[in-house]
């Protein structure tokens, strides 16, 4: 397994596309003020500063395609018309806004298929084969008429290498794209995964976290690409947490158009776990960008838990650690405050002989044992310090309970945290 450039469209066949349509600019102007705006973009008028906000993926080819979505009873639009158009199993194009979640709207499902009839038409495709995603302020209307404005000059635009304005154009809060890709053999084929996420606020695990796309040229079936999907979900996205908020919006999508000719992988291939294994190292790669991109955040938290009882044992400890906000405060303070993590550990609701755990903080600096047997042992503080001050800080947990593990991702938590949040609406 190698990583390479390219994104989503490092994988053959699949091309991109990111443009700036004026979504959030339109939130609150009438129909006809909507409408002259957008009038503006089609003719180039693109405010400075402005980032792309309307992202286009497409295969050349029909695609076997997976999707996973948040857990929230409240749900946007988008999601619903993403499930009823993977019910065959079967996409080809996805479509995704940033600016407007899409969310809590009357008219949402209309807008969201319109959407997707739009880039449909464009591309001659069946409306049934465009998938759809937004992220932004949830509640207020959708602009419709920046958007459909702008699809032809997406469509347009799409590119081999337009990975990167994609990514771009579905970040929100996020102060860096999220664009990565990964190749393995297959049958003696190179065989190519790429991905683009958005994340950086209200994420929180069970697949609440974020929009992400996914691109394959694996051949594959569409049950094998859903199981592949979920394993990688399992161990990535959904050990991921930033605020303990959970959205409304969540999608995680794959598309596979099988042009690297291996033979079609089903579950029962050994090709499966290396395909599997190959996806999920990719998730996790994305969701390390997404926690250390956490709004406000400083610095990527990590909680390795081993010697867990189970593996649910391990997870809801690897969890609650980087969910807490007195370690997240440590860890931007740069306090090794390790008593904090043996509270986490002691609330999250697992199996475990509180006597027998083992601390250590971990960064490029060097390793700090802080906690065995459950006490507290002597340390150099100041040594502390500089570990806990490096942007990239490991929580080593060893339980001696048993033989499961388990790792979660987060950050620390800043002063800046609430100022984004203190005023995103307006």
């Amino acid at each position: 397994m190698k990583w390479i450039d390219g994104g989503v469209t490092a994988p053959k066949g699949f091309r991109a596309a990111g443009i700036y349509a004026g979504v959030k600019a339109c939130a609150h102007m009438t129909a006809a003020e909507a409408a002259n705006y957008a009038q503006d973009m089609r003719t180039g008028k693109k405010p400075v500063g402005s980032k792309n906000d309307l992202a286009l993926i497409c295969a050349d080819a029909p695609c076997t395609a997976a999707g996973v979505f948040t857990s929230n009873l409240v749900k946007g639009a988008p999601i619903a018309v993403c499930q009823k158009h993977l019910q065959d199993g079967r996409a080809q194009a996805v479509i995704a806004n940033s600016g407007n979640a899409n969310t809590c709207n009357a008219d949402g499902r209309q807008k969201a298929e319109a959407m997707a009839a739009a880039v449909a038409e464009e591309l001659n495709l069946r409306d049934e084969d465009v998938l759809v995603g937004s992220t932004g302020v949830i509640g207020q209307p959708l602009p419709l008429e920046p958007i459909l404005s702008a699809v032809p000059k997406l469509t347009q635009k799409l590119s081999t290498h337009g990975s990167l304005d994609a990514a771009t154009a579905i970040m929100t809060t996020d102060t860096v794209p999220k664009n990565v890709a990964v190749e393995v053999e297959l049958d003696g084929r190179p065989v190519r995964i790429g991905g683009i996420s958005k994340g950086s606020g209200m994420i929180h695990p069970n697949m609440c976290t974020m929009l992400c796309f996914l691109t394959t040229d694996a051949a594959i079936s569409a049950k094998a690409l859903d199981s592949a999907l979920r394993f990688a979900v399992r161990d990535s996205f959904n050990m991921l947490s930033v605020d303990e908020d959970m959205s409304t919006n969540d999608t995680c999508v794959i598309l596979a158009d099988g042009k690297a000719g291996n033979a079609e992988i089903t579950e029962d291939s050994p090709a499966f776990s290396i395909f599997a294994q190959a996806l999920k190292a990719l998730c996790v790669k994305l969701a390390r960008a997404m926690a250390k991109d956490g709004e406000g955040a400083k610095k990527l938290l990590v909680c390795q838990v081993s010697g867990a009882a189970s593996d649910a044992d391990a997870r809801k400890i690897a969890k609650a650690v980087i969910c807490s906000s007195l370690v997240k405060t440590a860890i931007f303070g740069a306090d090794a405050n390790w008593g904090r993590v043996l509270c986490a550990i002691g609330y999250a609701g697992a199996k475990v002989d509180v006597q027998k755990v083992d601390v250590d903080f971990v960064s490029a600096v060097g390793t700090l044992p802080v906690c065995r047997g459950g006490a507290g042992i002597p340390f150099d503080e100041e040594l502390g310090k500089r570990i806990l001050q490096e942007d990239e800080i490991t929580v080593r947990t060893v339980l001696h309970d048993g033989n499961a593990a388990a790792e979660a991702y987060g950050c620390d938590l800043t002063y800046d945290y609430v100022k984004i949040n203190g005023d995103y609406r307006t």
